[in-house]
């Protein structure tokens, strides 16, 4: 295989996990890892070391961690109930199937059902859902950011 068609699979690699840090149904962090050991490899780890491979693979892990808590932190805090647990779980595999749109809200949905199927009080339910929300979009947005802090220090190694 040729070199340069290394490349352009480690970019497109690289691309498409920056896509999956906000679509769901894409391992986001773990393809941009995937991408950029690629890259590392093609230049025989000479200018991307071992030392940065690690670096990033350490801001996948944590990217992962923060994908699965996020959503669990915001419910939490807002005092939800094991019901609302497991209907923000099912909102997000069944949003999977709905496009963006239901990624997005479909925990919410989720969460709310399960509070209130738990504890029959409107209020408590919409404040659980929209609490299990902000604590998704907050992974999201974390995951975007780290994401992008991995590119960073591989390209900053590819050109220092």
């Amino acid at each position: 295989m040729s070199t340069t068609l290394l490349w352009v699979l480690s970019v497109a690699l690289i691309v498409v996990g920056v896509a999956g840090t906000v679509l769901p149904a894409l391992p986001g962090t773990a393809l941009v890892l995937a991408g950029i050991v690629l890259g590392a490899w093609i230049d025989d780890f000479t200018r991307v070391g071992w030392g940065v491979v690690a670096a990033v693979a350490v801001l996948a892990v944590i990217a992962w961690v923060l994908d699965y808590v996020a959503g669990l932190l915001g419910a939490r805090k807002a005092g939800a109930s094991r019901q609302a647990i497991i209907g923000a779980a099912l909102g997000t595999l069944a949003g999977l199937f709905m496009g963006l749109v239901g990624v997005l809200f479909m925990p919410l949905v989720g969460a709310a059902i399960g509070e209130w199927l738990a504890r029959r009080d409107h209020e408590q339910a919409v404040k659980v859902g929209v609490a299990t929300w902000l604590g998704i979009l907050a992974g999201i947005v974390s995951k975007v950011v780290i994401a992008f802090m991995m590119i960073g220090l591989f390209v900053a190694a590819l050109l220092i």
